[in-house]
């Protein structure tokens, strides 16, 4: 059994919620956290051996003060994200573009230097980052900047902060609830998961723990860091 303790920002549902599930399964101590207190009560109902707090990951004074609260953090999994950005350049709303850097770059950016003074030494720092960073997808411009920058702080962090280890994860589609929260009908998030079926060499779409088993992977392993691993079942390989 593991003596570690990890914490997941971002950890109350989707991929971020398997993640803790499966680090807890490892025998780490989990707490989670998350914006919204119904999310935070339900996971206490379903998942009482994780331990919940209150966070908005874009307040660091909130971060901090949780981090304090926690003591040491072996593993620290960042999955925050928002719901927008997409869209074909010429009609980009770059306040909202603005609005989603703040929910996912500057959050976990700022997670990171708030978690810093509690990080083990020989801990990690696990990002999610995702595919549109590294393809070329039409309309994925605004969203592609967001990963990117998420993915341009893990080889120098990894070497500026060693032997604390940095990695990420870069999924493509995968069936989580975030389609929901960016506001797609089920109708038409089913006609684009048939489409990403066909086209990916996998044939399928990713479930919320396969990425999670990808998070877990990196973060709990000694020998992975400065690296972003391609969860995304062979996306960047094809044209969507």
């Amino acid at each position: 059994m593991s003596e570690r303790t990890a914490l997941v920002v971002g950890g109350t549902s989707g991929i971020g919620l398997a993640a803790a599930r499966m680090l807890r399964q490892r025998g780490a101590t989990v707490h989670i956290g998350g914006r919204g207190s119904e999310r935070l009560a339900a996971v206490a109902g379903t998942d009482p051996e994780l331990i919940g707090h209150r966070l908005d990951a874009g307040d660091p004074a909130a971060v901090r003060a949780v981090v304090a609260e926690i003591g040491v953090v072996d593993w620290l999994v960042v999955t925050v994200g928002g719901f927008g950005g997409p869209g074909p350049i010429a009609d980009l709303d770059l306040a909202v573009l603005r609005e989603e850097f703040d929910a996912k770059f500057w959050a976990q950016l700022g997670t990171i230097q708030s978690a810093l003074p509690h990080l083990a030494p020989d801990g990690s720092i696990t990002l999610l980052s995702a595919i549109t960073a590294r393809g070329a997808i039409p309309g994925s411009a605004g969203v592609a900047a967001i990963n990117g920058a998420i993915e341009a702080l893990v080889r120098p962090l990894a070497v500026e902060l060693g032997p604390i280890r940095v990695n990420a994860v870069a999924p493509g589609a995968v069936d989580s609830p975030w389609w929901t929260g960016a506001g797609m009908s089920d109708e038409v998030r089913r006609g684009y998961f048939d489409q990403v079926t066909r086209a990916l060499p996998t044939r399928r779409v990713a479930t919320v723990e396969d990425i999670a088993e990808a998070l877990v992977l990196v973060a709990t392993n000694p020998n992975l860091t400065g690296t972003v691993i391609e969860a995304d079942g062979g996306m960047h390989l094809v044209s969507l």
